[in-house]
């Protein structure tokens, strides 16, 4: 009962990171028990000495307090309701120019968030001070410095909207999206770089052929094995687990999953299924291979008829190769040893020719009729088929899709002049 709290409570975690309500809310609540705290203030003695010694900073009128909290009340609803306007059209757009994968981190812009979330906070604070002005009457020389700090919170408001449509703006440039996306892709991997180092088991050593198979339960996106929700029952026996999908595959119900060592009890089955973690969305995450699938997917939408952008398609290619040569210098297999050993690890890892089917295939059948693209495939294919440090079945995997490239342009390129100087880069390549 207590794994299945702690799953449940990961996945609703995860999905309220990603909400666009999250941090609006939590600001918001802020703003909520700053109001009440700023009342409480104004009753103080130390409030009673400030409006003796700086006067200027009360407003006593109730006419001006009650015009300066009714004004912010319209102006902050007015850029309120702009500001979500301007976050749907800017979803759309990205939706149908670039690919509808980039929306989660679209709405999970943290910046956006706190904007709307200071918009939404000071409109809250406007009218908890409205409807205390209202019920305390002429009285209002008891909320001037809440009401002198609604009038300040609004200057904020305008200060946040003019940063908002420049931030809006500039996020909203394929160029900036792409860069984006590799920056994030590019810390994710260089955690797996930092578990790969941690291997500490001879893997050249193990086989799994012997173990036992377990198959997927339900059909979805592999999104990880958690440790952490295993039994202290099946930790204290041990075992050797190997999970075999690379993280971000599909899966359909009833193929190979996991494998074990040592046989298992019904009981212990089922609680080593309660580990992996699938999801139904593609767009769930965006770890394994989802940052490079939405470069990919860019480079895909450019290169369709309806946009017919090249430019944009190379710069997605420049960034996807530096983040496929990183993952295909990965080992086959990375292990970890945990709970002193007791249980041992195994993940795979995307291979060359699954990547290449994944990412590279996509753009190629696409662009195949791309001169300049294609050149820029050609180049970014021998550059990692060149890598040393890319293990040698990788490197046939790179291998066979410069010749599939090939055939590609020599059925496709129907202009002699084209054909012949797209040719001569292979060439080139094969004499490096």
């Amino acid at each position: 009962m207590f794994r299945s709290i702690v799953k449940f409570t990961k996945g609703i975690y995860g999905r309220v990171i990603q909400s666009i309500a999250f941090y609006p809310v939590i600001i918001t609540l802020g703003f909520l028990l700053f109001a009440f705290a700023m009342l409480e203030l104004e009753n103080l003695d130390l409030a009673k000495t400030l409006k003796e010694n700086l006067p200027y900073l009360f407003i006593s009128d109730y006419d001006t307090a009650r015009d300066i909290l009714t004004t912010l009340v319209g102006g902050v609803l007015s850029l309120t309701v702009f500001s979500f306007s301007m976050v749907m059209v800017v979803l759309s757009q990205a939706s149908s120019n670039f690919s509808p994968r980039l929306l989660p981190s679209l709405i999970s812009n943290k910046n956006h968030q706190f904007i709307l979330g200071v918009y939404i906070g000071t409109l809250l604070y406007c009218i908890i001070l409205l409807v205390v002005l209202g019920a305390r009457g002429i009285d209002s020389a008891s909320l001037g410095f809440s009401t002198m700090l609604a009038a300040m919170w609004g200057v904020v408001c305008v200060a946040l909207f003019v940063y908002f449509i420049h931030n809006i703006s500039t996020s909203i440039q394929i160029q900036n999206i792409i860069e984006s996306i590799y920056n994030l892709s590019n810390r994710q991997i260089d955690r797996e770089i930092e578990r790969a180092k941690d291997s500490q088991v001879e893997l050249q050593m193990v086989k799994t052929d012997d173990f036992t198979t377990i198959s997927a339960p339900k059909t979805g996106y592999f999104r990880g094995f958690d440790v952490s929700l295993l039994p202290n029952s099946f930790i204290e026996r041990g075992n050797q687990i190997e999970v075999i999908p690379y993280l971000g595959a599909h899966i359909w119900e009833g193929t190979p999953m996991l494998r074990l060592k040592n046989k298992v009890e019904e009981d212990d089955l089922n609680s080593v299924l309660f580990c992996c973690q699938l999801s139904r969305n593609r767009n769930d995450h965006n770890d394994g291979v989802g940052g490079m699938v939405k470069l990919m997917e860019i480079a895909v939408k450019a290169m369709s008829p309806g946009i017919n952008d090249p430019g944009t398609a190379i710069d997605a290619i420049t960034k996807l190769i530096p983040l496929l040569q990183r993952v295909m210098r990965l080992p086959k297999i990375t292990s970890v040893s945990l709970h002193e050993g007791k249980i041992i690890l195994m993940k795979n890892n995307i291979t060359a020719s699954q990547l290449m089917q994944t990412l590279i295939q996509p753009i190629r059948l696409y662009a195949k009729k791309d001169n300049t693209v294609v050149a820029t495939l050609i180049g970014a294919l021998s550059f990692l088929e060149r890598d040393t440090q890319i293990s040698r079945e990788n490197r046939e995997g790179i291998r066979q899709e410069i010749q599939a490239l090939k055939k590609d342009v020599e059925d496709n390129i129907n202009n002699d002049l084209d054909r012949e100087r797209i040719l001569k880069l292979f060439q080139n390549h094969n004499n490096t």
